[in-house]
């Protein structure tokens, strides 16, 4: 490898040599990705296991922290804004309520809905994790300049919001895009 090379460098010229339909335009950008998400993800879990959270647990503490006072959402909203299954959600709160992190609490506007509400503790916690978390990741890119940290940032939002994969069904972009009108 060379001074500026990467793992992915090597394994795309593997491919290259072995089997060279499976390389695509977008390839090497995809495998870069889970690269570093795959990394990412060791240094989270690491740190969530010290706090006794799984990253499901995590999630739906900070979702409900980063909701704002009183902290709540509907089981069905922390489900979409978590992209998991509601049988997930449920299945995460469930191990949050026996932990004292979240409870449920009735909807007076309607009897047949819940909240579900961090607790003290679980404000207590989600802090924790989330900081704990973002100093962590901070670690993670330490000795990486601003400059391409900044340029990283702003090429992934570019790539996100031109995918059409990640906007939200029914959206007028994503409408657009189908039409071809952008």
């Amino acid at each position: 490898m060379t001074a500026t090379s990467d793992p992915v460098d090597a394994w795309m010229q593997a491919w290259r040599t072995e089997l060279p339909e499976v390389v695509f335009p977008s390839s090497e950008l995809s495998k870069r990705i889970m690269f570093l998400s795959a990394a990412l993800d060791r240094v989270t879990r690491r740190d969530l296991t010290e706090l006794g959270l799984t990253v499901a647990e995590f999630d739906v503490l900070v979702t409900l922290r980063r909701a704002g006072e009183p902290y709540r959402m509907k089981p069905n909203q922390l489900a979409r804004s978590l992209m998991l299954s509601t049988g997930g959600t449920t299945n995460v709160t469930h191990r949050l309520v026996a932990r004292g992190a979240v409870e449920r609490e009735g909807d007076p506007a309607d009897a047949r809905s819940t909240w579900i509400r961090l607790t003290p503790d679980g404000i207590a916690l989600a802090e924790r994790a989330v900081l704990a978390m973002s100093a962590e990741h901070d670690a993670f890119f330490e000795g990486v300049p601003a400059e391409i940290v900044d340029a990283a940032t702003a090429a992934l939002r570019d790539l996100i919001t031109a995918c059409p994969g990640l906007l939200p069904r029914g959206s007028a972009a994503r409408d657009a895009r189908a039409q071809g009108r952008v």
